[in-house]
Order: C-alpha cells, then structure tokens, then sequence
C-alpha cells in the first residue's frame, strides 16, 4: 500500500502575541508525528511576516524534528522583498515552500513584481534548491473566470515547478474526487493532499466558506443545525465528520491529507488517534 501523506497546518500568534505562545502547540501536534507542518505567512508588512514564519519553521525543524513547509505570498511584495525572506529561509535551512498568490488586502497593497503563484514559483526556481508546493481549490477559486481556466492555471502551475499541491477546505467528498479525476485528465501527475478542515464552531466555519467558497453539503448543515448551540457538541460533531472523511478519502486512494489544525492540539490529537490505524501510521 503507498504511503499516505499525513499534515498539518498551523499559524504564529498575533503580532502582538509571543512567539511563545505556540510552543505548547508545537509540543503537542509534533508528538502526533506528522510527515510536516506547513506555517503560515505571518501577519505584518515587507518581510516582517517572513521572518516569523521562517522562526517558527526553523524551530519546527531544530527542536521538536518535524519538517517544515513556509508558506509564501507574494502580491504584496517586490522580487527585492521575496529575495530577501528566500534567502532568510535558506540561512535558516528551510527548504520546503508553500508558494502561493495570497489574499488581497486593503491593508497591504498590491505590487507589481508577481501576479499569480505561477510566477513566483518561477521566481523561487532561480533562487536555489526548494521544494516547491502549490494550493488548489476543488470547488474552483473564487476568483477564477471559469472551473476550466482554473484547472488550465493549476497545470501551468505545475508545469512550472510545484512537485506537490495542497487543497483548500472541502467538505463534500465528492467534489475533490471530481476534480482529482480533471486533473488526471488535463495531465496533472503530482500528489495531491486533501484539505481537511474540523469544524469546531458555528462561526468559524461561516468565516471559512466566505473566504474560500467551499459548499455545504446537506450532512454538514444539518449537524450544524443540530449541535450548534452546544460547543462541547460542536466540537464533537466536527471531528467525527472530519474522521468521516477522511476514512471515505483513504479508502478511495487519496495521495494526503492535510489538517487545518487551527492551533488546536485537542482536535488534531482526537482525529490523529482515530485514523492512525487506516493511514497505516500504527506500525
């Protein structure tokens, strides 16, 4: 049986936070032994926010042994600013890169130097030895003009230099299986993690989808409806559905999967323990 790619992702503290503040984070979700934690791109302006996350990646690596992927935005930054942060991470030994576009923001106005992931992926092949990694939205990213230009990016993407791809949330199965099967079509050959994100609160989720589009199926709604009110039971809920699929997604052969964690030990332990056995994580 191949091996399946087991993450997570987690995010430092506020800038106004100690960096401190994760290392009981740290602690616990690197005992789980995870094949990596990818960190993402800390708040801040310039390269401030690279700077953290290159801290907490190197600490992820020296400390507590786990490999680290940085995740990288780069609309907000000129080739100068990226240069910089890229060669932060390599003083720091960190190799692995979640490349991305990053979200646009009023408070962080947009440059001139990249304007899709594409372009900084071919940006960071001319900066040294890294291991590239690209994000994916089963459901189409919201921004995209059409499912099929979306899919012809993605591939551009690839084409360009990322060796693996990590999904956004989703929580009807269905949807990564049918976009799996496109990019197999369209000749996208590289391992694809599936996105999994345990909803805990009512709130949280709601913030999620209107950031990244992802449906709701009729299951995951009613359970809403059903144990919102309760947050011992909405946690509850939301990690039996994220068990749920996981075990449908292993058992159909999926390349990965990679845990939204949101900082959250608890529920990263309680799935941890529940899927070791079908991730053949126990031997």
């Amino acid at each position: 049986m191949k091996k399946i790619i087991y993450s997570f992702e987690v995010f430092p503290p506020k800038p106004t936070a100690p960096v401190e503040k994760v290392s009981a984070c740290f602690e616990e979700l690197s005992a789980l032994k995870p094949d990596f934690i990818s960190v993402t791109y800390g708040a801040g302006g310039g390269t401030s926010g690279g700077k953290i996350t290159c801290e907490l990646s190197a600490r992820l690596q020296n400390q507590y042994k786990i490999k680290s992927v940085a995740h990288l935005p780069c609309i907000s930054y000129t080739k100068q600013e990226i240069t910089d942060i890229l060669a932060d991470f390599k003083a720091n030994g960190i190799t692995d890169i979640l490349a991305l576009r990053g979200d646009k923001s009023p408070d962080r106005p947009e440059k001139t130097d990249f304007k899709y992931a594409s372009d900084l992926i071919q940006f960071i092949k001319t900066q040294g030895d890294f291991e590239i990694y690209g994000a994916c939205y089963p459901e189409t990213h919201p921004e995209a003009i059409s499912a099929t230009a979306d899919l012809r990016n993605l591939k551009h993407k690839v084409d360009t230099g990322a060796k693996h791809l990590i999904s956004q949330l989703f929580f009807d199965n269905e949807n990564f299986y049918q976009f799996r099967e496109k990019c197999e079509i369209i000749g996208i050959h590289v391992p694809i993690e599936a996105g999994i994100m345990p909803v805990v609160n009512v709130s949280q989720i709601q913030r999620m989808v209107s950031l990244c589009g992802a449906s709701l199926p009729r299951k995951f709604t009613v359970m809403m409806q059903r144990f919102g009110h309760s947050p011992e039971a909405m946690r509850d809920a939301g990690i039996a559905y994220a068990v749920d699929q996981i075990v449908d997604l292993v058992a159909n052969g999926v390349d990965g999967i990679h845990l939204y964690t949101m900082n959250n030990p608890y529920v990263a332990k309680r799935i941890t323990e529940a899927v070791s056995g079908i991730l053949g994580r126990n031997s």
